[in-house]
C-alpha cells in the first residue's frame, strides 16, 4: 500500500507537539525540544540527492523529506538522529558483515536470509548520530508500491538487525517508542495518550461483552504505545488462549482485590519446576519486591505444588466452581466444564483490571480442564453484568466406550500398555479399602500430564518383595457408574499373575482389563490381553489372549467370547479393540480419556497384582531403563 494518503505534515507535527524529554535527558534533549525536525528539502535537493546516489528514493522516505530534512528519533532506539538529503549515502559493508551473513545461508536459504545477507553492500544509511547503530534502507528489498525496507542494526546487541517493511513503518514504530519510553511521566499528557486510554476501556468492556476478537487490536495497538492497563488485559487472554503458557502479571498479583486469583497463577511455574533461575527463593524475591507477604506467596506456592490449591471466588460462580470441581476429580471433566460453561455469566469481576476468571488455571483439579478452545469460549462468552451474543458451545472432549485405549497417541503409554480395575456401585474413595496396600488412601488430586504413573521401584521401597508388583494408579467414576482405578504402566502380565477382581467384588461385580503389548525383548512375545470378571468375592469368567492362543475359565457370555468377536484376519489391534468395544457394550465399561491423559485425579498404590511364587516356582524379572542418547 503506498503511502499518497499518509500526511507526513500531520504526523511529524503531532511528534514535536507531544515531545516530552525521556527520564534520563540531558541537556542536548531539552535543546532538541525546540525543533525535532529541519524544513523539508525542495525538489531541487531530492532529485540532486536521487542523481548522486544513482536511484530514485522510495516513496515514503522521499515524502519524508520533503516535510522534514532530517529528524531526531528517541535515544531508546540507538539512532539518535537521522541526516538529510545532504548527509545520507550508501552504507558499503564497512565491517563485512556480508560475509558474517552469507556463510549461515547454508545450501537451502530462505529469501529473507538471502536478501539479508545481500543488504550490507547496497543498503542507504540514513543516521548521522547513533550509539553503534545504523538505519539502513535496502534497495534489493522492495515491496510492489516501491518501498524499500529499513533495517535497524544495532551493533552493540550482536543481534540480526530489526527489519521494518518501509520507512514509513519505523518511524511509525520510533513514535510509538517514544510514547512508551515517557509513559512514566506524570506530565506525559496528549491527545494521543488520551485516545489510547480510551480504547484501553472500550477494548475492556468488548472482552466482557465476548468480543475478544475486535478487541485484541485494540489493545495490542495500545500495548504498543506502552498505555497502562493494556499488558495486563492481553496477558489475560493470551493466557486462556494459551493456558500452559506462563504469563507473568507484574504488580497486579499484589493488589489485595486481584491477588486471590493472580496469585496462584503466577505461582503455576515454579510449581512445575518451570522457574530455573535461582528456583523459588528467586520467586518468593520476586513476589517480595512487588509488595507481597513472603508467608503468603510461600502458602500458595505450596498449595499449588502439591495440588490442594483450590480457586474459591465467592457468589454464585464460586457454588458453581465448587459442583465442577467435585464432578471433574472423578473424572467427569465434559460434566465440569457445562457447569462452569453455564455459570460463566454469573462470574463478577473484582476490579477493572481482571477481565475473566483467570483464577481458574490454577486451580488443581479445574485448571487441566481449560484447554485452548475452552479458553477461547470463555472469553467470548458475555459476562461481569455485560450482555452479547452467547457462543457455540465446544464439543465434549471424552469419547464414551474403551477403544480410545488402542490408541498409543491417545492413551501416552510409552510402552502401550493398561491395567484398570473397575466396581460397580461404589464410590471411587471406597477402592483402597478394596484393593490398595495396607494403609492406602487417596492423594490429592495430580496433574496427569506432571505425574508419573509407575509404581513403586522395588530398590526404593524396603517393604516390596522382589516379585512384587503394585500399581499406582489414577481413581474415578465413569458415567455408567462404575469406580475405576486404572495404571497406565503395567509390568508384565505372567504366570504369577492374581486378578484383584475377586478381592474388589465383595459388594457387586468387578471387572478387570489388562493390556500387555508386544515386546521384543528376550524373544518376540506377543501382546497379551486378560479379562476377568467377578462377583460377590468370586471369579465368574475370565480368559486370556496371547497371540493366537486364548485361556477362559468359567461360562464366557456370548458377548464376551472371543471365539464369536474375532475374524481369522484380525491384528492384535483389532482384536483388543473388538474386547474393548463389547465390555462397553455388554458391560457399560468406560474410562475418561480426558481426565486420564491430561486432567487431575487421585490416586493410591495397590496390593501386589501378582502372587508370591509356589515352591520350585522360578520367577525372574526386567526392569527396562530409557538412557538418553
Amino acid at each position: 500500500m503506498g503511502d499518497e494518503s499518509f500526511d507526513w505534515s500531520e504526523f511529524l507535527g503531532r511528534w514535536q507537539q507531544e515531545w516530552v524529554p525521556g527520564e534520563a535527558a540531558d541537556g542536548d534533549d531539552e535543546q532538541t525540544a525546540a525543533s525535532l525536525g529541519s524544513p523539508g528539502a525542495d525538489d531541487t535537493a531530492i532529485a540532486a540527492l536521487e542523481e548522486r546516489l544513482g536511484r530514485r528514493l522510495p516513496p515514503s522516505y522521499r515524502e519524508f523529506l520533503a516535510v522534514s530534512d532530517g529528524w531526531h528519533v528517541d535515544q531508546m532506539a540507538g539512532v539518535y538522529q537521522l541526516g538529510g538529503a545532504a548527509d545520507i549515502d550508501w552504507f558499503g559493508d564497512p565491517y563485512d558483515l556480508t560475509s558474517v551473513y552469507e556463510e549461515y545461508l547454508g545450501d537451502e536459504p530462505r529469501q529473507e536470509d538471502v536478501l539479508l545477507a545481500g543488504m550490507w553492500r547496497r543498503a542507504l544509511r540514513l543516521e548521522t548520530d547513533s550509539d553503534m547503530s545504523h538505519a539502513l534502507l535496502d534497495p534489493g528489498d522492495c515491496d510492489q508500491d516501491g518501498e524499500w525496507a529499513l533495517y535497524l542494526y544495532k551493533g552493540w546487541g550482536g543481534e540480526p538487525p530489526d527489519r521494518y517493511p518501509s520507512f514509513r513503518a519505523y518511524m511509525e514504530a520510533m513514535y510509538r517508542s517514544f510514547h512508551s519510553t515517557r509513559v512514566e511521566r506524570a506530565d506525559f499528557v496528549n491527545a494521543t495518550t488520551r485516545a489510547q486510554d480510551a480504547q484501553v476501556e472500550a477494548a475492556r468492556l468488548m472482552v466482557l461483552r465476548g468480543r475478544h476478537k475486535d478487541a485484541m487490536p485494540l489493545l495490542e495497538e495500545a500495548f504498543s504505545f506502552g498505555r497502562p492497563r493494556s499488558a495486563t488485559l492481553l496477558s489475560q487472554m493470551r493466557h486462556l488462549l494459551n493456558p500452559r503458557e506462563r504469563r507473568d502479571y507484574g504488580f497486579l498479583a499484589a493488589d489485595p482485590h486481584y491477588l486471590p486469583e493472580i496469585l496462584p497463577v503466577e505461582a503455576m511455574a515454579p510449581a512445575r519446576g518451570e522457574w530455573r533461575l535461582g528456583g523459588d527463593d528467586h520467586w518468593l524475591a520476586m513476589m517480595s519486591a512487588r509488595g507481597i507477604d513472603r508467608t503468603t506467596a510461600e502458602a500458595v506456592l505450596g498449595a499449588v505444588r502439591s495440588g490442594t490449591h483450590h480457586y474459591a471466588p465467592p457468589g454464585p460462580w464460586g457454588r458453581a466452581v465448587t459442583e465442577a470441581r467435585e464432578s471433574a476429580r472423578w473424572g467427569a471433566t465434559d460434566a465440569a466444564w457445562r457447569v462452569l460453561r453455564d455459570a460463566l455469566p454469573l462470574w463478577e469481576t473484582p476490579g477493572p483490571l481482571l477481565i475473566a476468571p483467570i483464577g481458574l488455571l490454577a486451580d488443581s483439579v479445574l485448571g487441566p480442564l481449560i484447554t485452548p478452545e475452552r479458553g477461547r469460549e470463555i472469553l467470548a462468552t458475555p459476562r461481569a453484568g455485560e450482555t452479547g451474543a452467547v457462543p457455540e458451545p465446544v464439543p465434549d472432549l471424552d469419547r464414551p466406550g474403551l477403544s480410545w485405549l488402542a490408541e498409543a497417541a491417545v492413551s501416552r503409554s510409552p510402552l502401550g500398555g493398561y491395567r484398570c480395575v473397575w466396581v460397580e456401585g461404589i464410590a471411587p474413595d471406597r477402592l483402597p479399602g478394596l484393593i490398595g496396600e495396607e494403609g492406602a488412601v487417596l492423594s490429592t488430586s495430580t496433574d496427569r500430564r506432571d505425574a508419573s504413573w509407575r509404581a513403586p521401584r522395588r530398590r526404593e521401597r524396603e517393604d516390596l518383595e522382589f516379585w512384587e508388583d503394585r500399581a499406582e494408579v489414577a481413581v474415578g467414576r465413569c458415567v455408567e457408574g462404575w469406580a475405576f482405578a486404572f495404571d497406565g504402566h503395567p509390568g508384565n502380565l505372567n504366570k504369577l499373575f492374581r486378578s484383584p477382581a475377586e478381592a474388589a467384588s465383595t459388594s457387586g461385580r468387578a471387572v478387570v482389563v489388562w493390556r500387555e503389548p508386544r515386546r521384543s525383548t528376550g524373544g518376540d512375545q506377543p501382546a497379551a490381553l486378560h479379562v476377568s470378571v467377578a462377583e460377590q468375592g468370586h471369579e465368574l469368567y475370565a480368559f486370556t489372549l496371547r497371540g493366537p492362543g486364548i485361556q477362559f475359565s468359567g461360562a464366557l457370555p456370548e458377548g464376551l467370547d472371543p471365539a464369536r468377536l474375532f475374524r481369522p484376519e484380525d491384528t492384535e489391534t483389532d482384536k483388543e479393540v473388538r474386547v474393548l468395544e463389547a465390555l462397553h457394550t455388554e458391560l457399560g465399561l468406560s474410562l475418561p480419556c480426558f481426565a486420564l491423559t491430561r486432567g487431575s485425579l487421585h490416586g493410591f498404590t495397590t496390593r501386589s497384582w501378582t502372587r508370591a511364587p509356589r515352591a520350585g516356582e522360578t520367577f525372574a524379572y526386567a526392569r527396562l531403563v530409557q538412557r538418553g542418547l
